[in-house]
């Protein structure tokens, strides 16, 4: 998924779906991501999350697009930014990460970078 030249984002984004953890007020879910950056992911709940919720969030990043083959696993804190509503029912919901280490950040951002330049090189 190459960048669009008027993409505005300063962090790539890229549509894939990986499995993601998210708590809050003593609920989890279990879901999928839609599209991932180093600082945010956007996802889709069944039940209403509204914005300005604080969550925890746990994700892992495949190990196939890391240079040592290990599964990276992702925990920081986000809140959720956007809450679309999702026909027949459900809810896409926006994550800025607003709390995530350095590291993590980092490892999101090699995961991206990985995935965009595989699917540029297929190109």
């Amino acid at each position: 998924m190459k960048a669009h030249p008027s993409e505005r984002r300063r962090h790539p984004r890229v549509k894939k779906e990986l499995a993601l953890k998210v708590a809050t007020d003593g609920y989890d879910f279990s879901t999928q991501t839609k599209d991932l950056s180093c600082i945010g992911a956007y996802c889709y709940v069944d039940k209403f999350i509204p914005p300005m919720t604080k969550l925890s969030v746990k994700l892992m990043l495949p190990a196939e697009t890391f240079e040592n083959n290990s599964t990276q696993k992702v925990q920081c804190k986000g809140v959720v930014v956007r809450t679309d509503a999702c026909p027949p029912g459900g809810f896409n919901i926006a994550i800025f990460f607003n709390q995530i280490s350095v590291r993590s950040k980092d490892k999101i951002s090699q995961y991206v970078n990985r995935l965009l330049t595989q699917i540029n090189c297929a190109l």
